[in-house]
């Protein structure tokens, strides 16, 4: 971790008008979302895959980066310039943001499969695919620890 701090992965910029990528990912993953005019939810239902709660205030719901940012940084993000960091924290395009509730979220942290798993097993399968597909996407490295939690995971799909 020598070297890694969160400010090295720009996240939440901007993604369209006024609209930060948080706002985005809550917009995009929310049901019947709305927002006031700088883009903050104000009312919206979200539904976390890794616990199975339902949430209707935004402030309970946080943006999971699937592969963490410190996960990133100690499987190769270390070497990439911060606009790499930067597309990376803000990747849209792939499964590496999703909401959650924010508890679960904090709970989880930087750890990998290897230390933590979603609290509903019935999620452990996408929820591998999503790590794998990001993985494998942004050329980070999985670690054997890592490589025996995910075949796990994978094994219930």
């Amino acid at each position: 971790m020598t070297g890694y701090s969160r400010d090295k992965f720009p996240h939440w910029i901007t993604q369209s008008g006024t609209c930060n990528t948080r706002e985005a990912v809550l917009k995009r993953d929310g049901t019947d979302v709305v927002t006031d005019s700088s883009c903050a939810a104000t009312s919206g239902r979200w539904f976390s895959p890794y616990d199975g709660a339902t949430w209707s205030a935004a402030s309970d719901v946080d943006i999971d980066h699937v592969v963490p940012l410190a996960a990133a940084w100690r499987s190769g993000a270390a070497s990439w310039t911060t606009a790499q960091r930067q597309a990376f924290a803000n990747d849209m395009s792939g499964p590496q943001l999703i909401a959650v509730t924010d508890n679960v979220n904090q709970a989880k942290g930087d750890q990998t499969p290897a230390t933590w798993k979603p609290p509903l097993t019935s999620y452990w399968c996408t929820y591998a695919k999503m790590w794998v597909h990001t993985k494998y996407r942004w050329s980070l490295s999985v670690n054997s620890s890592e490589k025996s939690a995910l075949a796990d995971m994978l094994g219930r799909c």
